[in-house]
């Protein structure tokens, strides 16, 4: 005779035995059958959070981290609506999770009963795999196949099970576990040899490189000695390329520093390397040969036309190349565009570094540079996005060891604080750094108490400033004088001890080194609410006319740039170390 189960218990089990360790969410509702399965099953725990928003951020952070599948759940209507957000982001991102979306019960669809949704329509656009299951076989077959699509795609699955039908009973299913190896994309000899001679054809070359070519470091580096190229980077590639760099010449995009931009306009050739970087306007536009390289071929080209585009792995394309090109002797170009960036970095330092120590309110770019030199050589910094954006870009130093990540791709507030909760969750003993704006913390607030239920070794950073930084920049370029971006002042460090979470408010400048020291060496979560000034925002390495004229009719204290950390030391370096 088979043996039966639940839906229900199916999937929790199966869950377990593919690693995954915890589902992120809140109970209650058409949730329930999966909720008392975790409560019965060994290996696997219920993680509660304060709102399904955080369980989906959470995931996509476990998921970045580990490279496993992580798992978010919602209950019917709002609850799993609630989940868009951080889908949205783990998607976007290419973090493989898994959403569990209950519903109302089965006989009641398309009834406008209660809290009814249509989930298997709403979460479509944020996923891979989108599906409602109409019986418990059904359920069994479809988790392998929404588990397997998260992972081999990268991004959201998302599985729709009204609550009956999670509650209803099953033959035990045969099953197997997941395909975790992938291959890596092998790019085509013709292509490789159309990127060869592009490459012999030009002068100067300059690399630009994205989130793709984590795993080819070397590859890149020694492509960029036998052609004597550049190197600029995307933030999503700052973590993989820039450290030990002797090429680097900075960022390019709305968050820039250094001498990329010139680098990339200047060139005869710009190589994307694993970047779908968003921002046209800072690309060049004429004049300049573009090849892409990408593992994710409907990349190529989306962003402006190419002379030459290469669907394959980075590392791979690369070793591809090398036997097929010529070292380069001339170097004035590369040594032009390290000299100009140690230029350009010197030029900003010197606004941000005069007598900051003892300036009130407190500068951000301080605060991130102290932090910087304090945290953990493996620390894993999750950002807020808006201003902090700025700060971990232009002072967070990447070794190969650390992680920075936020919502790079999707671009909403609230993400620094659930993502910090996945990774404190996924890897206790590391230490891990939540840099939160005010405004971004303000939002989902409530899951301090998530951070102090878990007892998670969380240190949450607050750069408050009571200003939506950003939205205030982005008037101030417009020539619109900033309306609603600055608010009442907030005590966070008065509410984190509310919560029962020890927490250290910083208002004076000669203090905080000494006070975020002491604050990240506690165990446990601390939350450290460093008071900053308002006024400290930043501006990309190319501003229009129309842009300038928007500062000048809009606000006469704002300073075109910002400090740029240790990365100045690196471009002196490399500036004594070009041959004479």
């Amino acid at each position: 005779m088979a043996r039966t189960t639940t839906l229900a218990r199916h999937l929790v089990t199966q869950l377990r035995d593919w690693g995954v360790e915890r589902i992120y969410g809140v109970v209650g509702d058409s949730l329930n059958p999966i909720v008392d399965a975790v409560r019965q099953t060994e290996g696997i725990e219920w993680f509660h959070v304060r709102n399904e928003e955080a369980a989906a951020f959470a995931a996509g952070a476990e998921a970045r981290l580990t490279g496993k599948l992580a798992v978010a759940a919602g209950s019917c209507g709002p609850g799993n609506t609630h989940l868009i957000q951080g889908l949205f982001d783990a998607h976007r991102d290419g973090a493989p999770v898994l959403a569990i979306a209950s519903h109302i019960p089965s006989g009641n669809i398309g009834t406008g009963f209660f809290q009814e949704t249509h989930p298997e329509i709403l979460f479509r656009e944020c996923s891979h795999f989108c599906e409602m299951v109409n019986s418990g076989q059904h359920g069994a077959r479809l988790l392998h196949q929404a588990a397997q699509t998260a992972l081999a795609k990268k991004g959201v699955s998302v599985l729709v099970i009204p609550g009956d039908v999670a509650d209803e009973e099953i033959e035990q299913p045969w099953t197997k576990d997941l395909a975790m190896r992938f291959g890596r994309i092998q790019p085509d000899a013709l292509a490789v040899q159309e990127l060869a001679d592009l490459i012999e054809q030009a002068e100067k070359v300059m690399i630009f490189a994205g989130a793709g070519v984590e795993g080819a470091r070397e590859e890149v580096l020694a492509l960029a000695e036998a052609v004597k190229a550049p190197i600029g980077h995307a933030f999503g590639g700052k973590e993989w390329i820039e450290y030990d760099n002797p090429f680097d010449v900075g960022m390019n995009g709305l968050l820039g520093y250094g001498a990329c931009y010139d680098a990339m306009h200047e060139a005869d050739l710009v190589l994307l390397l694993g970047t779908d970087f968003p921002y046209t306007e800072f690309l060049p536009q004429k004049d300049v040969r573009i090849a892409q390289v990408d593992a994710d071929g409907s990349r190529l080209g989306r962003r402006i036309p190419l002379d030459a585009a290469i669907h394959g792995d980075v590392a791979l394309t690369i070793e591809a190349l090398m036997p097929l090109i010529s070292v380069k002797k001339k170097r004035r170009y590369l040594d032009d565009m390290l000299r100009k960036h140690e230029k350009a970095l010197k030029g900003v330092v010197a606004a941000y570094t005069k007598n900051v120590q003892k300036m009130k309110p407190i500068h951000p770019e301080y605060v991130a540079s102290v932090l910087d030199e304090l945290a953990d050589d493996d620390a894993v910094f999750t950002v807020d996005t808006g201003m902090c954006n700025v700060w971990a870009a232009r002072y967070i130093t990447p070794n190969g060891k650390r992680r920075v990540f936020g919502s790079w791709h999707h671009g909403t507030m609230a993400n620094a604080l659930p993502q910090a909760i996945g990774a404190s969750a996924s890897h206790p003993g590391r230490q891990v750094i939540s840099m939160s704006g005010d405004g971004g913390l303000g939002m989902l607030m409530g899951e301090l108490l998530t951070v102090k239920l878990h007892q998670l070794d969380t240190k949450i950073v607050v750069f408050n400033n009571s200003s939506l930084g950003m939205v205030k920049l982005e008037m101030l370029v417009e020539g619109m004088p900033d309306f609603e971006t600055d608010h009442a002042p907030v005590d966070f460090a008065a509410i984190a001890q509310g919560a029962g979470i020890p927490s250290v408010r910083i208002e004076d400048p000669k203090k905080l080194p000494r006070d975020l020291k002491r604050a990240l060496a506690m165990p446990g979560p601390v939350l450290i609410d460093v008071v900053t000034d308002p006024d400290a925002l930043s501006m990309p390495p190319k501003v229009t006319l129309q842009q300038i004229r928007g500062f000048a009719m809009a606000s006469t204290k704002v300073v075109l740039g910002g400090g740029v950390g240790k990365m100045v030391d690196m471009a002196a370096s490399n500036v004594r170390n070009i041959p004479r």
